[in-house]
C-alpha cells in the first residue's frame, strides 16, 4: 500500500511540470518542440521568479513560451532565441546568468564588504584598548561613598553593616 502512494506522489509530481505548457502551446514538430522545450527550462518566469516559464503557470510565462516557439518556426538558432528574450526582458529572465565582469562583481561584494567590516572592527578595538582611559579629575568620593565602596570590595551589602 505505501508503495503505491509512493508511487502516485511520484506520479503526481513527475506530471506538474508538464501541465504547464499548454496543448495549444506545442508545436507539431518534435525536434522544434524539443528545442523550445531546453530553452524555455533556462528562462526565468519573471512573475514566479523561481520557476522556469516551462513549469510555470503564470499568463506571462505562457506569452514566453510562446514566443519562443514563434522565433524557432521563424528559423533563429537557440542562441539567438535565448538573447532575443534577455535583449527584451534583461539578463534576469536567464536561470543560470552569464559569467560576466558584472556578475562577477555582485558575487564578490558581499564577502568584501563582510572582510572589510571585519578588518575595521579589529582596529577599532585595538585603537580603543590602546587608548588611556581619561582619570576622573577633580571628582572626590564623600565619606560614605568610600564607605560603601569598601564594603563592595568585602563582598558586604549595606545591610549586613546595619546589623
Amino acid at each position: 500500500m505505501k508503495g503505491l502512494i509512493a508511487f502516485l506522489l511520484a506520479l503526481t509530481l513527475a506530471i506538474g511540470p508538464a501541465l504547464a505548457v499548454n496543448p495549444d502551446e506545442i508545436l507539431d514538430d518534435p525536434v522544434l518542440e524539443s528545442r523550445a522545450r531546453s530553452i524555455s527550462t533556462n528562462l526565468r518566469c519573471l512573475v514566479c521568479q523561481n520557476q522556469s516559464i516551462d513549469d510555470s503557470d503564470a499568463p506571462l510565462a505562457s506569452d514566453l513560451r510562446v514566443l519562443v516557439r514563434e522565433r524557432l518556426v521563424e528559423g533563429d538558432s537557440d542562441a539567438q532565441v535565448l538573447q532575443f528574450v534577455v535583449d527584451r526582458y534583461g539578463e534576469f529572465v536567464l536561470l543560470r546568468p552569464v559569467l560576466g565582469w558584472h556578475t562577477i562583481l555582485l558575487w564578490s561584494a558581499a564577502p568584501l564588504i563582510l572582510i572589510a567590516g571585519g578588518v575595521a572592527i579589529f582596529f577599532g578595538i585595538r585603537r580603543r584598548k590602546a587608548q588611556p582611559i581619561p582619570a576622573a579629575e577633580g571628582l572626590t568620593l564623600s565619606a560614605e561613598e568610600e564607605a560603601a565602596l569598601a564594603a563592595l570590595a568585602r563582598n558586604e551589602t549595606p545591610s549586613d553593616r546595619a546589623t
